[in-house]
């Protein structure tokens, strides 16, 4: 069962945000509470849109072949041909114009994936059925992972496969391993909210940060002259202008009333490596007793981004904390 500690359609407007997914079609589908009512609903939206691109034409490419043909196509490689002179085939080296790029095989991949885990019902399972079925002919079966779904080039042919591929991704990164076991054997499917809680964050305030800030994510810094040790900051407020660290920022995604003391130091050390007196500490909810810490020279802000309510409103508020905290 899928029982997160935000309200389900909240939990939908992350994903959005993280994955820079549109669920506008979801919107009247969010009453799901079970785990395979999520896979399902997801997984129709991505074979649906697969139908449609299959109806519209697959993305084509020109790849490079070499292969031993009876006739010649494209180029001949005259040096092979001399050195087996015995061999009847030719050595071809050729263009082909074909669907079985990396575009189309992420899409193969993912929707067989689906189709193996057991969790799309009877009424889902005929629609990922066919559009797996659609790109069985065009594009070979290849495993990928999570990361071939970023940092892909996409232009005027194929600029459609951008939300398909960051659906993909959705399925790709979450399918592991899981503490629980059930009556029946699956590929295992995990939500893993810390890190969704991070991303939606990010992405929140990457969109909704005034023009005179910028924000790094997940920021590394080495320290020791042999860059012995590595940090990996969530998120770092810098003026733009300027190029000056404003403030460091944390997710943490907990319920507690007081901020843990590794937490703190945590986040004290990030902001002394940012050189900058100003740091937060990020929650899911408000925390009951603390709002600020002085540490030294170091100022802590306790802030969250309520995922209780209004998402839209808690992140302007969450802003208007962070900005006028981070304030010279």
């Amino acid at each position: 069962m899928l029982k997160p500690k935000v309200p389900l359609g909240n939990l939908f407007r992350m994903l959005e945000y993280a994955y820079r997914l549109d669920f506008k079609l979801l919107d009247g589908l969010l009453q799901c509470e079970s785990l395979t009512e999520f896979y399902e609903r997801l997984a129709n939206v991505l074979a649906k849109r697969i139908l449609d691109r299959e109806r519209m034409g697959l993305h084509r490419s020109y790849v490079s072949r070499e292969e031993l043909l009876p006739c010649i196509r494209g180029r001949l490689d005259v040096a092979s041909s001399v050195r087996n002179p015995w061999r009847v085939e030719l050595d071809c080296k050729f263009e082909e114009h074909t669907a079985d790029i990396t575009d189309n095989q992420i899409l193969s991949w993912t929707l067989r994936m689906i189709l193996q885990s057991g969790l799309c019902s009877e009424r889902i399972r005929p629609t990922v059925r066919q559009a797996y079925r659609g790109l069985q002919g065009a594009a070979m079966l290849t495993p990928f992972s999570s990361s071939s779904c970023i940092n892909r080039l996409y232009h005027r042919l194929n600029a459609d496969y951008e939300p398909l591929h960051a659906l993909c991704r959705f399925f790709l990164e979450h399918s592991g391993p899981s503490h629980q076991t059930g009556n029946h054997d699956m590929l295992p499917f995990l939500v893993d909210m810390a890190r969704l809680f991070e991303l939606f964050v990010a992405e929140w305030l990457k969109q909704n940060l005034p023009e005179q800030f910028e924000l790094l994510v997940q920021h590394n810094v080495s320290v020791g002259e042999s860059d012995q040790l590595n940090y990996q900051i969530d998120l770092v407020l810098r003026d733009r202008d300027t190029g000056k660290a404003l403030c460091v920022l944390d997710t943490k995604y907990k319920s507690t009333d007081t901020p843990a003391n590794d937490d703190v130091n945590q986040v004290v050390t990030y902001a002394e490596l940012q050189g900058c007196h100003k740091a937060v500490l990020l929650y899911p909810s408000p925390l009951a007793k603390v709002s600020t810490l002085k540490v030294g020279r170091f100022n802590v802000g306790c802030f969250a981004f309520n995922l209780n309510g209004d998402l839209e409103a808690a992140g302007k508020l969450l802003l208007k904390q962070i900005l006028e905290f981070s304030h010279p």
